[in-house]
């Protein structure tokens, strides 16, 4: 019997690079996050082509029992006093779970449910993330370097960033040279 072995796609662990394997790369810059920060002034203070995050992810088909496998590579700084966050989302089809886990950097995973209950976890090298259904998420660097995650979710679950157009109801800024959260109105 002749067996062929094929080479899988590879992640290194320390970088979050993905190799090996077709991928989708996406930048998203400080000018595609208009109305995501507290302070739109901040924001637009910025240079606007300044990338905020990247994701890359394996070119992986959307069908029923897929999984998407990506690495969202969100990079240090602030606007104004909060700090560099994704967008958020919660899934288009929302009984869909996600998983992530830290690769590098420090950072907060936000939470939110349909009902407005957030929460904040803690995002670092090995930790481990169980998003469960009906939970919106957004990452949040709030450290020096580079915060990596790599994230499987379900090829069927879909983006929903509409739902959150008034926001998620936890901001996290740096005041006095440290992390707050605080709640807000408008989420």
């Amino acid at each position: 019997m002749n067996l062929s072995f094929i080479q899988p796609p590879q992640v290194a662990w320390a970088s979050g690079a993905l190799a090996d394997g077709p991928l989708l790369r996406k930048s998203t810059r400080i000018q595609d996050l208009t109305d995501v920060f507290a302070d739109e002034n901040a924001r637009q203070q910025l240079a606007g082509e300044q990338v905020v995050y990247d994701v890359e992810m394996l070119d992986t088909s959307p069908a029923e029992g897929e999984l998407y496998t990506g690495v969202t590579h969100l990079y240090p700084g602030r606007v104004g006093c909060e700090y560099f966050m994704t967008r958020g989302h919660f899934h288009a089809r929302r009984e869909q779970g996600e998983v992530y886990f830290g690769l590098r950097g420090t950072g907060l995973l936000l939470l939110q449910t349909e009902q407005g209950n957030a929460r904040l976890e803690k995002v670092f090298a090995g930790s481990v993330h169980i998003i469960p259904g009906f939970t919106a998420h957004r990452l949040i660097n709030t450290g020096e370097e580079v915060l990596s995650a790599l994230a499987v979710w379900p090829g069927i679950a879909g983006h929903d960033y509409a739902a959150l157009a008034r926001g998620f109801r936890i901001r996290v800024f740096e005041e006095n040279n440290r992390v707050q959260a605080k709640e807000v109105q408008n989420g």
